[in-house]
């Protein structure tokens, strides 16, 4: 007659049979990731895109110039202005800050031209000044010599109107 195991007992499984499982089931997982990213690249490289690496965050290029006293556009009212005006430039790479620091005197006749344009009237407010920013801008990032400068920003240093 076989023997009967006591009342309520269960089987023990044994412990090699649960790491085979575990085993099993984490190199399912890994196959399956495996074979999604696989999957991923080439649906991409057929596509047409390219993967592109993550930017690394460099640090600002910032160049400061020399201040500038330029006499303001005359107007009916005030005819002897005078703008005391300090500038940094951050730019996006060092080569701009190269290409900049090279022609130096012609961003400085730019510049000059640029702040006598301006009336003391339009320089006194905050929408001016944060114009006049878009215009240097504009004018730094025009060609010099086939070039071009990546100027990000333009930041003021000091800003005196008289």
């Amino acid at each position: 007659m076989p023997k009967k195991n006591s009342a309520g007992a269960k089987k023990k499984v044994p412990f090699g049979a649960i790491l085979l499982a575990l085993i099993a089931v984490g190199a399912c997982a890994i196959a399956g990731y495996t074979w999604y990213e696989l999957k991923h690249v080439k649906t991409q490289i057929a596509g047409g895109e390219e993967v592109k690496p993550e930017v690394v965050n460099q640090p600002p290029v910032y160049m400061p110039l020399e201040t500038f006293t330029v006499s303001l556009k005359p107007t009916d009212e005030d005819a002897d202005r005078v703008l005391y005006i300090g500038l940094t430039l951050r730019l996006k790479d060092e080569e701009s800050r190269e290409l900049l620091a090279e022609f130096l005197p012609e961003i400085r006749s730019r510049l000059l031209v640029l702040l006598s344009q301006q009336t003391a009237d339009n320089l006194a407010t905050d929408a001016g000044k944060t114009s006049l920013v878009g215009q240097i801008k504009e004018v730094l990032n025009k060609p010099i010599d086939n070039r071009s400068a990546a100027v990000a920003d333009v930041l003021y240093n000091a800003f005196i109107l008289r």
